[in-house]
């Protein structure tokens, strides 16, 4: 287990520093994907015309904005901000990686963000997201980057899954999750918790305390704040597996992209992430461009929270002279 520190995180040790062994890259499978041809893509046009209709929805909610009122433009906003920590702070942070502990309350409330965010449930989220971490960019990653930016970025949403992919995921250690009472219960009970906290909430609160109208309701907090919601973690898939630089590990394509940190509220530090995916902070720059950060330090003062997973100072500097590409600004 990690050491304490006078900080109230967890320095990894030498055991943990190597990552969690659902976050090892597995070079085998890298090596094996070399031989032989892909499957040919097979589009589901369901989420096509879904997607489509999405953006399109977006897209006429920014000609809404100057209708709407001042209180339903913060509300889309905390919509927002609320969604997004369903994803970062509950099924990246807590669920996939593990990377530091919440209270039942806590956990409660990030369900009920995810939920918000509708981005898969938990257990699912958590599961591809595992996959994508030990077969990063190869066929068995959901939105391998080598792909292209579009397949990366929406594409693998479009398309059947590749084979590996689906082998891959059926495999993956999950117990964790299957014996976590909230994560369990959002996913059975999860096409419910979408449709009143995606959809219903967003929509009839400004409707009901302020009189705004259900047009504007509809598509600012609802289908913006969606389509919005969505692009920005896809941008961690995409935008920061290409562009930016790779201060802690040059061998692997996820960059640093300050862009991406602060749509994504702090997910874009992408090459520290896939160097130390134990980190709970996903930077070592704290809670600079990193709202998550913030929230989960916020959340430990109020005894909500605790055992956050840290590398070391030592373990940053160590690697990055090792392996960084000559980038890396000390936090």
């Amino acid at each position: 287990m990690p050491e304490s520190s006078p900080h109230g995180k967890s320095t990894a040790t030498a055991e943990e520093s190597r990552v969690l062994a659902e976050d090892a890259f597995d070079d085998t499978y890298a090596e094996k994907t070399k031989v032989g041809p892909r499957p040919p893509r097979t589009l589901v046009w369901r989420n096509i015309w879904l997607m489509v209709m999405l953006h399109a929805g977006a897209l006429y909610g920014v000609f809404l904005i100057p209708d709407a009122c001042a209180l339903t433009l913060a509300w889309t906003a905390t919509c927002f901000f609320f969604s997004a920590l369903g994803v970062t702070a509950g099924a990246h942070r807590l669920w996939s990686h593990r990377t530091y502990k919440a209270s039942p309350a806590l956990r409660v409330f990030l369900a009920l963000a995810n939920s918000m965010a509708f981005q898969n449930d938990i257990y699912e989220w958590a599961r591809d997201h595992r996959v994508h971490h030990k077969y990063s960019e190869t066929d068995a990653d959901p939105h391998n980057a080598k792909r292209g930016f579009f397949f990366a970025h929406i594409g693998w949403l479009l398309v059947r899954k590749h084979p590996d992919v689906v082998e891959k995921g059926r495999k993956m250690e999950l117990s964790d999750l299957k014996a976590d009472k909230v994560v369990m219960f959002q996913r059975r009970h999860y096409k419910l918790s979408v449709l009143i906290l995606c959809f219903l909430v967003p929509m009839l609160v400004p409707w009901y305390f302020w009189g705004e109208s259900l047009l504007v309701g509809y598509f600012l907090p609802v289908m913006l704040r969606y389509g919005i919601g969505l692009n920005a973690t896809w941008l961690v898939n995409s935008a920061a597996h290409m562009w930016g630089n790779r201060p802690y590990d040059h061998t692997i394509n996820p960059r640093e992209n300050r862009i991406v940190a602060f749509s994504a509220i702090g997910e874009g530090f992408h090459n520290y992430h896939h160097t130390f995916p134990f980190d709970y902070a996903t930077s070592e720059f704290g809670c600079r461009l990193n709202l998550t950060t913030a929230f989960i330090d916020l959340m430990c003062f109020l005894h909500l929270a605790g055992e956050r997973k840290a590398a070391s100072k030592e373990m940053i500097v160590a690697r990055v002279q090792r392996t960084g590409d000559g980038s890396a600004k000390s936090g």
